[in-house]
């Protein structure tokens, strides 16, 4: 069966970061205010010591007041700080908006047959893309305030709210609009036939606005997290097969036809709710209704779906709305990890408990100063993309110990602590045992870093 979610319980403006992207894309309280890499003054100092050796008999503490003073005398004008700061409130609110719209979406008090899949899919990507320009906003301000000479082009941001929000373009109505003129365009196509809507001529039509008019391709391979984003699906033509599979299901619904779908191995296969699933099957002119919708992995001989006939067919469990959410924000949360983890090659989420009752080990493993460097921007979107999956999936604890050791590299600990503590009640019995050991030393590197970050505040405080 496929797996369906708790309140999310970090905040994913909470960040710290120094990558600036290229292209625009909850039961527990949790604190709205940004952390950056790039604030930490005495860290940047560090930095620059390392790069510039003739800086290294500077002392520290001074050095951190001239970085403070320097910035503060930075040539912001108080319009344009007053600007950036209104811009920055409002990826704030965008953030918590789409988050409680997507929610509110997927809801259990909402029937499966009323949510939508494209309002949901466009609240997540409504979510990060606000992520990403807050803080490429910030990245902006640190590198004004660092150099005084420096011109940096800011966007005439000129909406305020997620509805008026840009997503490749367009605003989440105006690409639910864009689904609408694509079922127009069917049913155009049909009436320039002259033919009736019989289920294989309206499946064709279909086809071929998508795939002949508008150029849609499905990507076998993704490697690129923006092609699981809805509007850049729509605005490319070019996206994962699940994205494809979304876009013919809301397209098909808008034109009274119910299209439904399964996973089966690494394909998620969809075709057209009937009682007669032998007619799927028949091949008319060189392909099976079944081939026409899924296209070319049904005829792929090493694809399991190659091998299904009306009889296995009947026998698959139809995935909800909700699972389809699901599917599409594991993928996700797959793409971002990969992408954080890049630097460190074959790094696996559960790498640390492998090795944790390892009598030589079990120190190192579970210590501050050995958790990897991750990429912090990619790594955060994977929390969130976590978060929104726990919403669909509370009781799935294998996604809540892969959450809680995310919070654990994103060096969270108390976080972590809760999460993989909440895991183990759910967890089957010999998984508990791992994760016991773990989430006790993890504990004590919590109680261990909340007493350095103590030290060192008080250390740095200038009266």
């Amino acid at each position: 069966m496929l797996p369906a979610s708790l309140t999310p319980l970090c905040n994913p403006l909470m960040t710290c970061t120094t990558t600036t992207s290229t292209r625009t894309m909850s039961a527990i309280h949790f604190d709205h205010r940004p952390m950056r890499y790039d604030h930490d003054q005495r860290w940047m100092w560090m930095r620059r010591r390392t790069l510039f050796p003739w800086t290294r008999n500077v002392d520290v503490k001074t050095a951190i007041v001239s970085v403070s003073v320097s910035a503060s005398a930075s040539p912001l004008s108080t319009n344009q700080m007053t600007m950036d700061s209104s811009r920055l409130n409002v990826y704030q609110e965008v953030v918590k908006s789409a988050r409680k719209k997507f929610t509110h979406e997927i809801s259990f008090q909402s029937k499966d047959k009323d949510i939508s899949l494209a309002k949901a899919l466009l609240y997540i990507a409504a979510e990060d893309e606000a992520f990403i320009a807050f803080n490429r906003e910030m990245d902006v301000r640190s590198l004004l305030n660092e150099r005084r000479t420096t011109s940096v082009p800011l966007d005439d941001q000129k909406w305020d709210c997620l509805e008026q929000m840009p997503l490749s373009g367009k605003n989440i109505t105006e690409w639910l609009g864009e689904l609408d003129s694509i079922a127009r365009e069917v049913e155009a196509e049909l009436v320039s036939r002259d033919i009736g809507c019989h289920l294989s001529e309206v499946l064709d039509a279909v086809n071929v606005v998508l795939f002949d008019l508008r150029g849609f391709k499905r990507s076998p391979v993704v490697v690129d997290s923006k092609y699981s984003y809805l509007p850049t699906v729509l605005s490319t033509g070019c996206g994962s097969a699940i994205l494809l599979s979304i876009i013919y299901i809301e397209v098909c619904r808008r034109l009274s036809l119910t299209i439904v779908g399964s996973r089966v191995g690494e394909d998620f296969l969809i075709w057209p709710q009937t009682e007669n699933l032998e007619e799927l099957f028949k091949v008319t002119s060189g392909q099976s209704l079944f081939a026409i919708v899924n296209g070319r992995c049904v005829e792929d001989p090493r694809s399991k779906a190659s091998d299904l006939t009306s009889n296995s067919l009947s026998g698959l469990e139809i995935a909800t709305k909700r699972d389809i959410i699901g599917i599409s924000l594991a993928n996700l949360i797959r793409l971002h990890w990969k992408r954080a983890s890049r630097s460190s090659h074959g790094l696996m989420l559960t790498s640390p408990l492998r090795h944790v009752h390892d009598a030589d080990e079990k120190h190192n493993m579970v210590h501050n100063s050995n958790v990897p460097l991750l990429r912090p921007r990619d790594l955060r979107l994977a929390i969130m993309a976590s978060e929104r999956l726990l919403i669909l999936q509370p009781h799935n604890w294998a996604l809540r110990r892969d959450h809680g050791m995310m919070l654990y590299y994103n060096r969270e600990y108390g976080k972590a602590v809760q999460e993989l503590s909440i895991c183990m009640a759910f967890a089957p019995e010999e998984e508990a045992e791992v994760l016991e050991p773990f989430v006790e030393k993890l504990h004590l590197l919590r109680l261990e870093s909340s007493w350095k970050s103590m030290g060192h505040a008080s250390h740095l405080t200038v009266p």
